[in-house]
């Protein structure tokens, strides 16, 4: 008999074990000088705005603030009817891979959306749960779901690296099931490994402009050119092939390193990224926010 629900596997390193715990870090992430310096509320747009956006996946104490800039302009929005959330293979376990089953976290099961993942089990997409069962870039993810959409349904697919038409291969899988759907999409990713500061800020650029370019082959050529340790090239890649074809237009909300939240010579770094329809543009002023890349 199949698990009937995935359970958590990095709760009590990358997040709190405890509900109440949880609740309180996911919270403290919002009103961190680098988050949005809000917790989310109610709606504040009347339509939605946000078609998808990019987000970190190191422990909560790292990257949790920069991660919490998406999801509040997620927050910012009507619900969606659900979230995709693409998501890394960063143990080999196999894909591109979709889960059916839900997910469990110290706040509860999140939903999966059965009818999304039946559009997208499609060559090379299949269904493997085994493949999800040490992958932590998808499951930090869902205690921010649960904070900003409580009962949001979602649906896991994890990617790994390939040729570049490999990738835009399981983009079109994706952009097919989500026409003309209500869904949200999320790129796990963080950025730059393990260098300076400096170098992290200077390489992250790199990557962040075809991102903001919409350009998914010049993202990839880059990444791999450069030798850019950007973990989640794919899901990334993955995603702009899916929504080349939308009107669409790319914003940073923020970027960050790892040496912002404590003293390290080396740091990992985080980048909050939406792709939002031109008419929402116009964005509602947010004191938190800056004018540089370092903002």
């Amino acid at each position: 008999m199949p698990a009937r629900s995935r359970p958590p596997v990095v709760a009590g390193t990358f997040y709190p074990r405890g509900a109440r715990e949880l609740r309180e870090q996911l919270d403290a992430c919002f009103l961190d000088p680098r988050g949005p310096g809000r917790l989310p509320g109610p709606a504040r747009r009347s339509a939605r705005s946000v078609r998808a956006a990019v987000v970190p996946h190191a422990g909560y104490l790292f990257s949790g603030p920069i991660a919490a800039r998406s999801y509040a302009e997620i927050a910012d929005d009507p619900a969606p009817s659900s979230v995709l959330v693409l998501g890394v293979d960063h143990h080999g376990g196999g894909g591109p891979a979709l889960s059916d089953i839900a997910w469990s976290t110290p706040l509860g099961d999140v939903e999966v959306d059965h009818r999304l993942v039946e559009r997208l089990a499609r060559p090379p997409v299949r269904v493997h749960e085994h493949a999800h069962d040490r992958e932590h870039s998808i499951e930090v993810q869902l205690p921010f779901l649960q904070r900003i959409l409580p009962g949001a349904r979602f649906v896991a697919l994890q990617v790994e690296f390939g040729p570049f038409e490999h990738l835009e291969e399981i983009g079109h899988v994706v952009r097919e099931a989500v026409r003309g759907r209500d869904v949200v999409l999320l790129a796990s990713t963080d950025f730059s490994h393990y260098v300076p500061a400096e170098e992290a800020e200077r390489k992250d650029r790199h990557a962040i402009a075809p991102i903001l370019a919409r350009d998914p082959r010049r993202l990839y050529e880059v990444v791999v050119g450069e030798e850019i340790s950007m973990c989640g090239i794919a899901p990334t890649t993955v995603m702009l092939c899916a929504l080349e074809e939308e009107r669409l237009e790319a914003e940073l909300v923020r970027w960050g390193h790892s040496g912002e939240a404590a003293p390290m010579d080396e740091v990992v770094g985080y980048a909050a990224m939406v792709l939002r329809t031109p008419r929402a543009s116009a964005r509602i002023a947010d004191p938190a926010r800056g004018s540089s890349f370092l903002k």
